[in-house]
């Protein structure tokens, strides 16, 4: 059995900064690190991410390469352009499977190629508070009997080019209303509930052979008060025992603040490593934010002192570093080549869901309204003006912000149609304060968040998604 000290690296999985890899990071990977986890600012395009991977893999065969490439909202590949697929939500008012396993089997062939190991995807949670600040687009659905279906469909088509699929974020987080990465969502479920409702996409997931699982952040009060990526009960007892998986759980970022928060960012980060160890995790995930060897020196350090102590067995440990290093497996071949987003687009045509007569009378003024995105999509591309703008000769395009109503007001003068653009609306008041501000406007409402409660009494297209493709497809529409 190799030596704690091993055996602690090679279960972390820390984030890093820049487009090659730091000097650091290439020692702590030719000395046994796990792997890393790649974000949106570690790319610029395919080319550089496989030259990256292959400078990981410089030095030795087997590093875990993830990302969080979920398509449509959240994309890392494609930070700079917008996703070239649709995202969950919109595969799920798509409403086919066969249309999902191709979606992700794209994703899978071009993280192949690409050297990525493991996605942190699907997302099986369910779309179900309104006030969720954190799921919306990125679920399925809501119906845990309409969702499974495609959350399945998504791990055969992505693990087809030898890709890892993570089902993501266990027990479920739609139903939370406080964002994980901030604050200690608590899960309002009795054990019945989350058996007839959360669990049921990730039991479809496990059915369908996803090779990981990631834990949220998350507490279910009948499992006691610590969030399931430290809770024993949660990852051991349900996941483990009661749906049978037998992959590798990751843990979401340890530093985010439900965690963080709670044990402190310094200490409190080596000390929450332990905990999840024991509780039954695997690979613990420190990508939220661009580490250095410190941050990792205290994990390390505090996972070999808790084994010394008597507090995590050794066999707890090699366990989990042994899950860790079957996600590192080589991909299946591919090239990395042009990206291809005619499936992408297929599939956003199916997902519009239009209300009510939805037609230009001439060039219009296309309002893209900006709100904040979410923590998980970071600042990507997105808006609707640029898309019609290209389509619609005269076309005047605007980007303003929910307190912008006289910019748009007197924009509008001269113009016969109006399209205004919103990213879940339901969830910024100042923007429902906007679209009731406009209301003496004939306006076309295009949402591209989850739709949210009630609806417009005029004329909408709701996309379900922001992606690049979805954001096309109703330019398509309208031109």
């Amino acid at each position: 059995m190799s030596t704690p000290e091993k055996l602690a690296e090679a279960v972390l999985l820390p984030g890093f900064a820049g487009t090659t890899a730091p000097d650091w990071l290439r020692r702590r990977i030719d000395g046994g690190l796990g792997g890393v986890v790649l974000f949106g600012r570690n790319v610029v395009d395919d080319e550089q991410v496989a030259a990256l991977t292959t400078q990981l893999r410089s030095g030795r065969d087997g590093v875990v390469v993830g990302i969080d490439e979920e398509g449509g909202d959240v994309t890392r590949l494609d930070v700079n352009t917008g996703s070239f697929v649709p995202g969950p939500l919109a595969l799920g008012a798509a409403d086919d499977p066969e249309l999902t396993t191709a979606v992700a089997a794209a994703l899978g062939e071009r993280l192949a190629a690409c050297g990525v190991t493991v996605n942190f995807a699907p997302c099986a949670d369910l779309t179900l508070a309104a006030e969720d600040p954190i799921i919306g687009v990125r679920a399925f659905g809501s119906d845990p009997a309409k969702a499974s279906p495609h959350v399945a469909a998504y791990v055969t088509g992505l693990q087809k080019y030898g890709v890892a699929a993570c089902a993501k974020h266990f027990p479920g987080h739609g139903a939370a209303t406080e964002d994980s990465h901030v604050a200690l969502p608590v899960l309002p479920r009795t054990l019945e509930e989350l058996r007839a409702i959360e669990l049921v996409p990730f039991a479809a997931a496990i059915r369908a052979g996803v090779r990981s699982i990631m834990s949220g952040h998350l507490v279910v009060r009948a499992w006691g008060d610590e969030p399931a990526t430290l809770n024993r009960t949660a990852l051991t007892d349900v996941l483990r025992g009661e749906l049978g998986f037998t992959g590798a759980v990751i843990t979401d970022a340890l530093e985010m603040g439900a965690v963080s928060g709670a044990y402190g960012r310094h200490d409190g980060l080596g000390r929450s490593a332990v905990r999840a160890l024991a509780a039954g995790a695997d690979a613990l995930c420190l990508g939220g934010a661009a580490f250095e060897a410190s941050a990792l020196d205290a994990c390390a350090s505090a996972i070999v002192a808790a084994v010394a102590a008597g507090e995590l067995p050794l066999e707890r440990l090699a366990e989990a570093a042994s899950r860790t290093a079957a996600l590192g497996t080589d991909p299946a071949p591919a090239q990395v080549g042009p990206v291809d987003r005619r499936l992408g687009l297929e599939a956003a045509r199916k997902a519009l869901r239009i209300r009510g007569e939805v037609r230009l009378d001439g060039p219009p003024l296309v309002v893209d309204v900006q709100t904040e995105p979410t923590i998980a999509a970071g600042p990507v591309p997105w808006g609707l003006g640029a898309h019609l703008a290209e389509l619609v000769p005269g076309t005047r395009t605007l980007t303003v912000t929910p307190e912008d109503v006289d910019v748009v007001l007197e924009a509008a003068q001269g113009f016969r149609s109006v399209v205004v653009v919103t990213r879940e609306a339901h969830r910024h008041p100042r923007v429902r304060a906007l679209l009731a501000a406009l209301s003496a406007l004939d306006f076309i409402r295009v949402e591209t968040g989850a739709p949210g409660p009630g609806g417009d009494a005029g004329p909408r297209i709701d996309t379900f998604s922001g992606s690049y493709v979805s954001l096309r497809a109703a330019a398509e529409y309208l031109a």
